[in-house]
Formats: C-alpha cells, sequence, structure tokens
C-alpha cells in the first residue's frame, strides 16, 4: 500500500509538472484573418509606450491607465545606443531595465511587442544607433550588408532576444511577448535606395533569415516592407491603414503604427489630431477586416538628456497621446478610444471570424460605403462616411444618419452602438500651478577653451592638421566639441593691417559659437544646420587664439544614408582683413576638445568647486553655469519646470539630466486656425496647429523618481548656452482641468 501510495504521488507530481508546463508556453500563429494565441483568433489593440521616454516609477501607473484605456498589449521599440553607448558596454539599469519593463507588463496581464529592430528612426538620437559603429571603420554603411555592420547588428540583436530567452519573456516560453520586429519602415526607402544604385533585396533578405534563425518560437514582423520575406509578416506605418493588404495573403492585417498625433520641432507649431480623426481611422480599419493596431504613440513620453533626434527634436515627445507626457490621460482622447475598444473588443468574435460584405452607395466609393459582418446568425454594421456632411444610409428598411466624416457601427445592423465623431468625454487642459516663490541662484562661468601653445599635447585635447567631422571625434559623447587653433602676428606685420578682420566659418551643424583670444564675436544656429558665420573681430601681436565651439541638436534618425551626414566645422574657414588680406585656417594645425568643463568635470557637484560660484547672477549672458535648490512640492501630481526666459542649453535635477531646453526659440506668430476634425489628416498639413507665437516648449517634466523626498530639498543646475534671465525660472506642477 505505501509503495503505491507513493507511486501514486509521484504520478500525481510528475503529471501536475507536465501540465504546468504546457500551461507555461503560450502558442502564437496566425492565418489570413487573425493573430492566433492558442489557436484561438484574437484582436490585439496595443499601444506604444517607450521605457526610456519615461521613469522605471511611472511603467506602472502608465501600463495601468494603457489597461484601463481598453489595451490588452504593450508595444515598445529596444534602443541599442542607449544599452551600449561604448562598445561591448552594456547598460540595462534603473530606467533602461527593459527586462523589468516586460516584467510590468506581464504583470499587468497584457501581451507585450517587442521591436527590436536594432534601427529604430523613432526621432530618436540616430535612430538608436550608436556613433561609435558609424567610427568603426570608414567603409560603414548602415542598413546595408556591409560585413561589420551586420556582424554588430547581429551581435546586439543575438544578445536581446538572449536576455529575453534566459527570463522566458517570449510566448513560447511563457512569458508575455507575441510578436518580435527585426528592422523597421525600411521599404520607405526602397525608392531611394533604388535611385542610388543600390540592390537592398539581400540586406532584407539576409535579415529576415537572421531573425527566422533566432528561434524564439514567435512570429517576426517587418513594419513597411512591402516585399518581407516568408515568415517576415509585413505590416503597415501610417494615419490611414484601412486600405493596407499584406502581399502575402495568408498573413493578417496588422498595423504596427496609428500615429495619434505627431513629435514637435523646435520652432515649429504644436500638430494636434483630433480624437474623431483617430477613432474614424481605427473604426475603418476594423471595418476592411483589421486585426491588430499598435497606437504609436499611446504615451510619448520625454526625450531625457541627449536621446532626442531629428535633428531639433523638442525634448518633450507629448505626440498628442492618449496618455500625455506626464502619463496623465489627454482627455476627450483617452476616453473616446477606451470606449470605442469596448464596442471593438465585444465583436471580436464575429470581426474575426465573420463573412464581409461591403458595398458603396450613390457610387461615391469608400466615401459612402457600409460593410455587413454575418456570423453563425449575428450581424454587424460598419457605416463609413466619408463626407464633409452627415449621409444618411438606407439600409433594408432602416435609416441611418451618420455624422461627416465618421463611422458608426451598428449591432444587428439595427441598433447604433458607437460612432467615432460623437464624442460625450469631457475636454481637459493641463493647469501649471506655481509652487514657490523666486529661487536664489548661484553662478560661475563656463571655461573658454583655447590653445596658446600647439606642441604642448594635452591628454584631453587631439590635434589634426584639417578640420575634423564633430561625431568622428566625439563619438557622441557630447553635443559640444571645442575646435581650436592659435595664429602668431609679427608687430610689424602688414599681413592683416589694423588687426581689424573677418572670421568665416562653414559648418554642418546647427549651432557655432565663435571666439577670439577668449572674448565671443559671433553665436549663429540655423533650423536643420547647415550655415557660414561671419564675425568681426581684432588681431593682436604675438599668439591670437581662435576657439569655435560647435553644438548638435540631436543627430538624424531618418533616411538613406542618414549615417554619413556630417556635423561640425567643416569645409571654409578664413580670416579676412579690410584691406583684402587673407589667411586660410582649413589647413591649420587644429586642437580638439569634447565636451564642456562644467559637465566633464562634474564642476556643479564638486565640493572643492563650491568657491567658484558667485551671487548675483548675470543676464543674456552666454555660456553660464546657474544653480539653485527648490523642494519638493508635497502630492503625487507631475512636477514640471517653468524655464520661459531662458536661451538654450541643458537642466539637471539631482545630477539626471531632464533634457535640452530651448524656450526662447518661438513658434510663427500665425498658422493657427480652428482645428476642423473633418477630412484626411496629415503630418505635414497646417490643420490643427496651436500655440502660436509661444516658446517652443515652456515646461520640461521632472519625474517625481528624480526628486529628494526626505530632504526635500533638490539641486537644480542649468547650463545657458544662448543667454538668458534664471530669475522668471519656477517649479509647477500639473492637474488636469475641465476644459
Amino acid at each position: 500500500m505505501g509503495v503505491f501510495y507513493r507511486s501514486f504521488v509521484i504520478f500525481t507530481i510528475l503529471f501536475l509538472a507536465f501540465c504546468c508546463s504546457l500551461s507555461e508556453s503560450t502558442h502564437i500563429s496566425y492565418d489570413n484573418r487573425a493573430l492566433k494565441i492558442d489557436g484561438k483568433r484574437k484582436i490585439i489593440i496595443s499601444g506604444s509606450i517607450h521605457y526610456p521616454r519615461s521613469t522605471a516609477a511611472m511603467w506602472p501607473s502608465l501600463i495601468k491607465k494603457a489597461k484601463e484605456g481598453g489595451l490588452n498589449a504593450i508595444e515598445t521599440y529596444v534602443f541599442w545606443n542607449a544599452h551600449e553607448p561604448v562598445r561591448r558596454q552594456y547598460d540595462f539599469s534603473g530606467d533602461l531595465d527593459l527586462v523589468k519593463f516586460i516584467k510590468t507588463i506581464q504583470d499587468a496581464g497584457l501581451y507585450a511587442i517587442l521591436r527590436i529592430g536594432p534601427y529604430v528612426c523613432a526621432e530618436w538620437n540616430y535612430g538608436g544607433f550608436p556613433v561609435w559603429l558609424h567610427n568603426l571603420s570608414k567603409d560603414m554603411a548602415f542598413r546595408t550588408t556591409n560585413k561589420i555592420f551586420m556582424e554588430e547588428m547581429e551581435i546586439f540583436t543575438t544578445k536581446i532576444v538572449d536576455m529575453m530567452k534566459k527570463e522566458k519573456l517570449f510566448a513560447s516560453d511563457g512569458g508575455p511577448i507575441i510578436l518580435a520586429q527585426i528592422e523597421n519602415e525600411f521599404g520607405d526607402l526602397e525608392g531611394a535606395w533604388h535611385g542610388l544604385g543600390v540592390d537592398y533585396k539581400p540586406y532584407v533578405t539576409a535579415v529576415a533569415k537572421f531573425a527566422d534563425g533566432l528561434n524564439t518560437g514567435i512570429p517576426w514582423i517587418m513594419c513597411q516592407e512591402h516585399d518581407a520575406p516568408f515568415p517576415m509578416i509585413e505590416t503597415c506605418n501610417g494615419m490611414y491603414c484601412d486600405g493596407f493588404t499584406p502581399q502575402n495573403t495568408s498573413m493578417p492585417k496588422i498595423w504596427t503604427e496609428l500615429w495619434t498625433g505627431w513629435f514637435k520641432v523646435w520652432g515649429d507649431l504644436d500638430p494636434h489630431r483630433p480624437v474623431e480623426d483617430v477613432g474614424y481611422a481605427v473604426a475603418r480599419f476594423y471595418q476592411r477586416g483589421g486585426n491588430l493596431l499598435n497606437y504609436y504613440m499611446y504615451h510619448g513620453g520625454t526625450n531625457f538628456g541627449r536621446s532626442s533626434g531629428g535633428p531639433q527634436i523638442t525634448t518633450s515627445y507629448d505626440y498628442d497621446a492618449p496618455l500625455n507626457e506626464y502619463g496623465l490621460p489627454n482627455q476627450p482622447k483617452w476616453g473616446h478610444l477606451k470606449q470605442l475598444h469596448e464596442v471593438i473588443l465585444s465583436f471580436e468574435k464575429i470581426i474575426t471570424h465573420g463573412n464581409f460584405v461591403t458595398r458603396d452607395f450613390d457610387n461615391a466609393g469608400w466615401k459612402r460605403e457600409m460593410t455587413e459582418v454575418t456570423y453563425q446568425g449575428e450581424k454587424l454594421c460598419f457605416f463609413a462616411n466619408g463626407e464633409y456632411e452627415t449621409y444618411t444610409f438606407h439600409y433594408e428598411g432602416l435609416e441611418f444618419p451618420v455624422l461627416p466624416w465618421s463611422v458608426s457601427i451598428a449591432q444587428d445592423c439595427a441598433t447604433e452602438v458607437f460612432n467615432t465623431a460623437r464624442v460625450n468625454v469631457t475636454k481637459e487642459v493641463m493647469e501649471y500651478n506655481k509652487q514657490q516663490g523666486p529661487l536664489e541662484w548661484t553662478w560661475r562661468a563656463e571655461r573658454v577653451e583655447q590653445l596658446k601653445d600647439q606642441s604642448a599635447k594635452e591628454k584631453s585635447v587631439t590635434f589634426a592638421d584639417e578640420l575634423l567631422e564633430q561625431k568622428s571625434v566625439t563619438n557622441d559623447t557630447s553635443d559640444y566639441l571645442w575646435y581650436m587653433t592659435s595664429l602668431e602676428v609679427d608687430e610689424c606685420s602688414s599681413t592683416l593691417e589694423e588687426g581689424n578682420v573677418t572670421l568665416k566659418v562653414h559648418t554642418d551643424g546647427q549651432v557655432l559659437h565663435a571666439f577670439l583670444n577668449k572674448k565671443r564675436i559671433g553665436t549663429h544656429y540655423q533650423k536643420g544646420g547647415g550655415f557660414v558665420l561671419e564675425a568681426a573681430g581684432k588681431l593682436k601681436p604675438g599668439i591670437n587664439t581662435i576657439s569655435l565651439l560647435s553644438a548638435t541638436v540631436g543627430l538624424p534618425n531618418y533616411g538613406v544614408l542618414f549615417d554619413k551626414s556630417s556635423y561640425g566645422v567643416v569645409g571654409e574657414a578664413t580670416l579676412t582683413s579690410l584691406a583684402g588680406g587673407h589667411i586660410d585656417l582649413a589647413g591649420a594645425q587644429w586642437g580638439y576638445k569634447v565636451g564642456i568643463s562644467g559637465i566633464d568635470e562634474r564642476k556643479f557637484y564638486s565640493d572643492k568647486e563650491k568657491r567658484n560660484w558667485k551671487n548675483n547672477p548675470p543676464v543674456n549672458k552666454h555660456l553660464v553655469w546657474y544653480k539653485a535648490t527648490f523642494d519638493t512640492p508635497s502630492g503625487v501630481d507631475p512636477v514640471v519646470l517653468d524655464l520661459e526666459g531662458l536661451g538654450k542649453g541643458a537642466a539637471w535635477v539631482n545630477g539626471n539630466n531632464i533634457g535640452r531646453y530651448w524656450p526662447s526659440i518661438r513658434r510663427p506668430d500665425i498658422g493657427c486656425n480652428p482645428c476642423d476634425y473633418r477630412g484626411p489628416y496629415n503630418q505635414n498639413d497646417a490643420k490643427c496647429r496651436t500655440n502660436c507665437g509661444e516658446p517652443a516648449q515652456k515646461f520640461y517634466h521632472v519625474p517625481r523618481s528624480f526628486l529628494n523626498k526626505d530632504t526635500k530639498k533638490n539641486d537644480l543646475v542649468l547650463f545657458e548656452e544662448f543667454g538668458g534671465d534664471p530669475s522668471q525660472v519656477n517649479v509647477r506642477t500639473v492637474t488636469p482641468k475641465k476644459a
């Protein structure tokens, strides 16, 4: 009896272990109608939340609000240059803890979509590629079959996949990740590659074969890749994807990027996409047999530090998303879409299994289109009106008046349960509440670097007998690079009569400051970069130093061969006298120093440097540091810095770089018109733009996790590049208010 009992117990334990092992594995497959989870067709409504654009402390709340908003999946890119800033030195700590982010999604009971890339675009600096990758070889070419590129891409991608496998985060191991992505929007550039005479197909084939060989146990997708090799699933990105059909008709319709708004650029008006139009796009997608959609973005967040790309992408990456930059619901967008999600998911069975029959009315094509979906005796109808006026559909003796540019969803094709243009959620605006009086400031000047003796080989200075491209020197470790040279003028020399000269310098960067003998003689910036700075100065007998501080505002993230874009002082660099004397400086010996001393030497936190901070801070002074302290605001409302009054620079709170600031660059005074939701929305249109004449960005997010809870005192440090007035800076909290 004892032996039998023990055998029975052992058998039971083994049986339960076997059952558990089965339950831990989720099988992901698909057919032409839907993604299938354990054999069952599912509608997936996902939203993009990029883990580095928020903080680990914010992730649970963001994901919870996404779930409450009707999502059942979260999507993210993986940001190579954030995780491997230096070759073979990896960082997955803190707010870069990708595993923790995926597990937070899993804990919320949601699926995950992992877009590894490793090219991501995403308005992220250099499209997510590390600059050291570009500098590995003079023949480097990103997103081609270049041997070194492919090797490095495969090493990083394999590392990410292995991390997910180790933590059992792929669905095949019981985790939440149901799809993975290789490459990103490559198809959008195939015409341009072809125009350059480049055969791009071997690269697409190679990365697809590589991804498939990683054996993740889940499907791989390629977005905007019209001839994605099998078994890659081709997916759509855009404002509207209802007309999209994958080339391989055995695959479902997947929309990887439904753009909920658009990103902001320094100096441009704020873009807004009406929620009525977003809802219209969603409903049209499901009316035409769509299966999985992902909102890009659902929460945009913040480009902390130097992460924004473009160039000239703002620090805010709010994106007019359903959850705003601070993680608060953007009403009515969040609430209206929540209602739509509930309706769509309630009809999951009929949408994924039913028979679709579509016809147009009055020969208007897609502008007046009705779709009847039937399954096992049930019916569902979509009535789509793409006109600018209300249109009444007549169907089986019933009348369905449908608002302009909207879709009505009717249960049993008889009762309207939702209309995408009928918004019953109250609009809210953000109120910015000032927390305390004027801050008390101290200041110190940034050091102007110069060369007095070019034979002195400083450890931190690189020398070359030519002008070097900026990112090849900095490896993108800083926005700033000093170009330094000197020349000796004989007291009796007539080469440059009277000493009055014009310095003329060409730069491919966005900002350039010029100094002659440590005196600033010129500053210029130009949107998009690429300009000639001309500045007048006066030479003196003896050694004269010329120092140029070149600054970038994010590296490009999109386009064919964007990695080969040049930055910094290139081409022309001359001194010319009034009498016509001319010196070509381009071939002189130049010294290069990366960064600025206050950042690189951490002088704003060094105890021994405290004596160098002074009271009575100046205003409108270039290249100056400001420091103050402020109390942690009580409560849990999001915290921002109001930096209006400053010029351009960067800000740190308790050593955390909250990003670049540039409130002195303002939006145009014209172009803000009443927003009409009707008609197609295009990110390049002037439609629905706001905040004319205002600073490009006034408020800068300070996550609560950056603030001190115990001492309540927080250090605020500003590097002011253009000159401003710190007395106007204040701390505010953000609360929603009914409009």
